[in-house]
Order: structure tokens, then C-alpha cells, then sequence
């Protein structure tokens, strides 16, 4: 007589940290800052604008060099200035969506509090660094006036991507340190944080 195989849980239960869910921005229920959920689909509309005219950038120099025999330095320069945005922006919306590599296997152990406790950590951490990224970069920029070798843009539009990214990861990391203390306070009652639901 055959036994059925267990069925194997669903992804997410892998993926997401229901301690986790309070500090997330959710686009499709509207939870969370109006201000973080438009300016990180903003953002990513802005990804997509910047990635096409990076390949196309990319792809007019490769075309110059194997049929013309001659390569375009404009494209070069045009190239690196969009690489250095997309590199900032796609980290700031992606801080928005928790979509960065992390660890969580010590988070998803500890009871609620101390679940929140090292998430309030976290983000203080992320705020100070980001911090001194603002910091860092303001100061370049009200040092540098020069331009790029081809194209002439200021390296002050190039610096900004970095300061403005840094200030939007603050913002939205100071805010989920506040949720973090709030929760902290008054941990949210879920079925899952009965220690033992069969008891009953």
C-alpha cells in the first residue's frame, strides 16, 4: 500500500519573515508611506528608462567598433554616468522592497520583541551609514565643479545620485525603526505567536 508524499510547503514560507510584514511597504494594499510607495515606482520606472538607454549606449559603441572600425567615446562616457545611477537607484528601491541579500535566519527564531529589537538595530545602523554617505557626498559636491572629458556634464549630476538615494534609504529606514520601537512596545497577537496552539 502506497503513502502519499507529504506536501512540501510553499515557497514562501522560506521567503518571507511574518515579522517583517509591519515594516513593508505594500503597494497593492496601500500600506505604508504614500510618499516611499510613489517614489520607489517612480524610481523603478526610471530603472527601466535607464537601462534601455544604457543598452542602446552600449550597443551604438559595439556597432561603431565592429562595422565603422571606430569606436564612439561619447557612448563610453554616456554609458558609466547611467551604469553609476542605475547602481544607486535600483539599491534605493530595492531597500524599499526588503529586496536585499540578508541573513534572517536569527530573526525568524527569536519571539516577536526580540525579532523587532534586532530589526530596530538594523535600520539604526543603515541610518548612520547612510548618513555619512549624505554627508560625504555633499561635501564632494560643493568641492567639485569640474566636468566629464566628452560630454561636458557636470560630476555634480553624477554625485547626486548617490546623496539623493542615501536620503530617500534614511528616510525610509528611520521610519521603520520608529514602526520597529512601536512594535516593540506592543508586539502584534497573531496565531503563529501562540507558543503552543494545540494546548487549547
Amino acid at each position: 500500500m502506497s503513502q502519499s508524499t507529504p506536501a512540501l510547503p510553499e515557497a514562501d514560507v522560506y521567503l518571507d519573515d511574518p515579522n517583517r510584514e509591519p515594516l513593508e511597504l505594500d503597494f497593492a494594499a496601500r500600506k505604508g508611506p504614500a510618499i516611499f510607495r510613489w517614489l520607489t515606482v517612480a524610481m523603478e520606472q526610471l530603472i527601466a528608462v535607464i537601462l534601455v538607454a544604457l543598452i542602446i549606449s552600449v550597443s551604438a559603441n559595439v556597432i561603431g567598433r565592429s562595422l565603422l572600425n571606430q569606436s564612439l567615446p561619447w557612448a563610453d562616457e554616456l554609458a558609466r554616468m547611467l551604469f553609476i545611477w542605475l547602481v544607486f537607484i535600483g539599491a534605493a528601491a530595492a531597500f524599499a522592497r526588503f529586496e536585499h541579500i540578508a541573513v534572517d535566519i536569527l530573526v525568524r527564531k527569536l519571539p516577536k520583541r526580540g525579532a523587532y529589537l534586532l530589526y530596530l538595530l538594523q535600520h539604526l545602523i543603515i541610518s548612520g551609514l547612510m548618513g555619512i554617505m549624505v554627508w560625504g557626498g555633499y561635501v564632494v559636491m560643493t568641492r567639485s565643479t569640474g566636468r566629464s572629458a566628452i560630454l561636458g556634464v557636470p560630476w555634480n549630476l553624477i554625485n547626486l545620485s548617490l546623496v539623493l538615494c542615501a536620503l530617500f534609504i534614511v528616510a525610509v529606514a528611520l521610519w521603520r525603526a520608529w514602526q520597529c520601537v512601536r512594535l516593540i512596545r506592543n508586539p502584534p497577537l497573531t496565531p503563529s505567536s501562540d507558543p503552543d496552539p494545540g494546548a487549547h
